[in-house]
């Protein structure tokens, strides 16, 4: 009997897509404005109670990069060639470091990265 296996999904074909608001400071790095609280009770209740309804996470500038290019129209691929083109060698090993960031960012759903089919659990480079 077969099993219905999930297909693994190529990394470098998706397109993350930004799930969060951000500014940008006066080095050009981007810091992400996260929500303190998600549950909606709280967050009309509490937060404007708040100075600071927000985390800030600031990002280096590797991540600012990639961050830029997080608009859900540019592949995983686009994102590490144009992040190897703009820092050369000191960018390596690009395709690892743009996985494992984005991995990152995904899991904590600073990023959205939407599979087409849903049933998709493994990921490979």
């Amino acid at each position: 009997m077969k099993q219905n296996r999930p297909e693994p999904v190529n990394l470098l074909a998706l397109k993350p897509r930004r799930n969060l608001q951000w500014e940008t400071n006066e080095r050009g790095q981007v810091v992400l404005l996260v929500p303190k609280f998600q549950n909606r009770f709280v967050r009309r209740w509490f937060v404007p109670l708040l100075a600071k309804p927000n985390f800030r996470v600031r990002l280096d500038t590797f991540g600012s990069f990639v961050w830029n290019l997080c608009d859900g129209e540019t592949t995983v691929a686009d994102i590490s060639e144009r992040l190897k083109g703009a820092f050369g060698e000191s960018a390596e090993p690009v395709h690892e470091r743009v996985g494992t960031f984005l991995s990152r960012l995904e899991k904590d759903e600073f990023l959205l990265i939407e599979y087409t089919n849903a049933s998709v659990l493994a990921v490979v480079f």
